[in-house]
């Protein structure tokens, strides 16, 4: 095997991922020891910024940036006319849950209500339904058809 071909096999980058502990602890951890009472509230807004940051076409995409970056795994269990129920569920999700009381999905809720209010071009909001007996995460997210995105733009 000359070295042009060898290269030419590990051109692709190699991800770089950090282990779900480290994430576990700066978010579930250390955020709370420093924003205080104040920590779901600014989370959810975190949430809406990073997806402002890493905009996403689809649900699809959506579901993919999740299994990345490690928040769990994402699937519609409802849909209606202005709402969508989603489960977030996976090894990620059922960590946070044996190692908190009550585990926060604000990040999450805050992420996913920014990416569909993107994708739909409504104002969306969504919270995160947490069942710690079930182990169980539902975002409920929730959108106004009566005012669109683009209606204060113009």
């Amino acid at each position: 095997m000359t070295e042009e071909s060898n290269h030419e096999i590990t051109s692709e980058p190699a991800k770089n991922l950090v282990p779900s502990f480290g994430i576990e602890l700066f978010r579930d951890y250390l955020l709370p020891e420093l924003l205080g009472e104040e920590t779901p509230h600014i989370l959810y807004w975190a949430g809406k910024d990073l997806a402002r940051k890493f905009p996403l076409a689809s649900f699809e995409e959506i579901s993919a940036f999740f299994a990345e970056a490690s928040f769990g795994s994402v699937a519609i269990a409802k849909e209606k006319k202005d709402e969508l129920q989603i489960i977030l569920s996976g090894n990620a999700v059922e960590t946070r849950f044996n190692l908190q009381n009550s585990p926060s999905f604000k990040l999450e809720a805050g992420f996913i209500a920014e990416q569909i209010q993107t994708q739909r071009g409504y104002y969306t909001e969504a919270y995160d339904e947490v069942n710690t007996r079930k182990k169980e995460v539902v975002i409920v997210v929730k959108w106004d058809r009566k005012e669109s995105v683009e209606s204060e733009i113009e």
